[in-house]
């Protein structure tokens, strides 16, 4: 069915109180996704038992307050399934690293009790100097501990600390510190005084204690992982900062419409013009059971096999079955340009049509290595730092692996110490550079700096504190922040800026950092349907049709 024709009366959006409903008196049934299913917040990093009669004698307690999500079995130990199996509390065992990844893990644990051995506070002293992530957050657990140990007294450790003593009301369980030397035996030929060796000597004395208690180690080591498994003990990873176990699950950005679409949401359908931003666009309200599957500012296209229009359009507004559709900018046409760049492919012009608006304050922007972030991202910095003069300058920024380190004693500005590590857009710069064959050798120089001039590298090392207005700030390879640093980042946003996060999620160099808790992976699950951020997973390679074929076969 080709798109209705457009009336001659205009029309406007409506405010949320005069939005039509779908069907008066009866409420909004929910549908079958025809995406990929929304990803839930973050969970504990276990399940809570499904079942009474716990062997500590404590209160039956509910879930926690958030939504949970339920971890895939496998990722869990046969001793953890036995037990929520039986609806036992366990004991958690937890090692250095899970305490230094994330300082608040020791409340992450519902009503499950969390040990400490001597050895993990061992090696949480010796990490808390410096100005590194790790070291920051080794302090503020040390700061945790000393306020859950305090008033609290000797004789009264060794029955357990409730971890709800701070406020957390989520933490039902108790935490316990190795008060005494346990005896250990441990495999021969392992030497007994690696810290790591130890823990493991620590949790195999406690399953001889407490026969009748679940004990499982969790650390996000693998190797340690792997020793413990190997000596037949119970081990698994921190999976509460993980915001999804499956990045296929990821919010794509773009939704495909059903062949029907038309036929089955035009009924009683709304259509007018406006002018936007000097481009008239077209809007839709259209009512139907597919709304309720999309978010705001979610790309919608309709690619009809029959030889018909295809519709590419942007969703404005929604309220229950009905919504507004917009149709968007063909940045793929020349005329349409962006600093000479014309979008390659469907993804790329989605992109473009976020990069460009001026009403979207955050833009993330996923892919594979060839699929055109970087590029897309400076010429649309330039075109509207340079020409219509929306912005001040833009500012580039990358992860300095390892993150958080000084960037070196070398002689020069933080501006200079950077530039080994912004070469990906240097050369991206010098495409864009090319774009103007008539302006010849002497004026391609003066572009060039003029466009130096209005480009800033800065280290995000030195960003705290800082507050950005009227900038274009690009986050270059995001997916080696963590949740916490990219916080950091985009709280940095004043008054007229845009900030735009680029990278591959399957690319991370930051150590204990996955796909699943990456930063990048945080705030796409976080900012999805907000009506002034847009995402879009970029997915066809555009670099050269060499690179295309490597990433295929190597």
């Amino acid at each position: 069915m080709p798109l209705p024709k457009i009336p001659t009366k205009p029309a406007t959006l409506l405010s949320p109180e005069d939005y039509p409903k779908a069907e008066k008196g009866k409420s909004v049934k929910p549908v079958v996704s025809l995406v990929e299913p929304p990803a839930t917040p973050a969970e504990p990093a276990v399940e809570a038992p499904k079942a009474r009669g716990r062997i500590a004698e404590k209160p039956a307690v509910k879930a926690v307050a958030t939504k949970p999500r339920a971890v895939p079995s496998l990722m869990k130990s046969g001793t953890s399934r036995s037990a929520d199996k039986a609806g036992i509390t366990k004991m958690f065992v937890l090692d250095t690293n899970v305490l230094m990844h994330d300082p608040t893990s020791l409340f992450r644990f519902e009503e499950h009790d969390v040990y400490l051995p001597m050895m993990t506070l061992e090696e949480l002293d010796n990490h808390k100097k410096g100005m590194s992530e790790v070291a920051r957050n080794a302090r503020q657990v040390s700061r945790s501990l000393d306020a859950l140990v305090a008033d609290v007294q000797e004789e009264d450790i060794e029955s357990g600390i409730p971890l709800s003593k701070l406020g957390n009301k989520d933490a039902k369980g108790r935490l316990f510190f190795q008060t005494k030397l346990q005896p250990t035996t441990l495999p021969e030929g392992l030497p007994s005084g690696k810290a790591d060796n130890q823990i493991l000597g620590v949790v195999r004395a406690l399953e001889e204690q407490f026969p009748d208690r679940p004990i499982v180690l969790v650390s996000k080591d693998i190797n340690m992982r792997i020793k413990a498994r190997a000596m037949g003990l119970p081990a698994e990873e921190y999976l509460n900062d993980h915001v999804l176990e499956d990045t296929d699950l990821l919010y794509s950005g773009i939704l495909q419409l059903p062949d029907d679409f038309w036929n089955k949401h035009a009924k009683g359908m709304e259509s007018w013009q406006e002018n936007k931003h000097g481009t008239g666009y077209t809007f839709y309200r259209v009512t139907g059971p597919t709304v309720p599957s999309m978010l705001v500012n979610q790309f919608v296209f309709l690619e009809p096999s029959n030889g018909e229009a295809p519709f590419y359009g942007q969703v404005k507004q929604i309220n229950g079955k009905t919504a507004v559709l917009q149709t968007l900018r063909d940045y793929t046409h020349g005329k349409n340009g962006v600093w000479g760049v014309t979008a390659r492919n469907r993804e790329q012009n989605f992109a473009l049509n976020l990069l460009m608006n001026p009403e979207c304050d955050f833009v993330t922007l996923l892919g594979q290595a060839g699929t055109g972030k970087t590029l897309l991202a400076l010429a649309a910095g330039l075109a509207q730092v340079l020409e219509t003069k929306l912005y001040n300058e833009i500012i580039v920024t990358r992860v300095t692996v390892p993150v958080g380190e000084d960037i070196g004693f070398l002689p020069g500005t933080e501006e200079e110490k950077m530039s080994p590590w912004m070469g990906a857009f240097d050369d991206n710069l010098e495409v864009l550079n090319k774009t103007d064959s008539d302006a010849g050798e002497w004026g391609r120089a003066a572009t060039q700096d003029l466009i130096r001039s209005r480009i800033k590298i800065k280290s995000m090392n030195f960003m705290r504190g800082r507050t950005f207005v009227n900038k274009f700030l690009i986050v270059d390879e995001a997916q080696n922040l963590t949740p916490k640093q990219i916080k950091t980042l985009v709280t940095r946003a004043g008054p007229g800026t845009k900030i735009i996060c680029l990278g591959n999620i399957a690319q991370i160099d930051t150590p204990y950092l996955t796909e699943g808790s990456s930063g990048l992976t945080y705030v796409v699950d976080r900012f999805k349907g907000w009506a002034h951020s847009g995402h879009v997973t970029l997915a066809r390679g555009e670099r050269s049709r060499l690179a295309d074929h490597a990433s295929d076969v190597l």
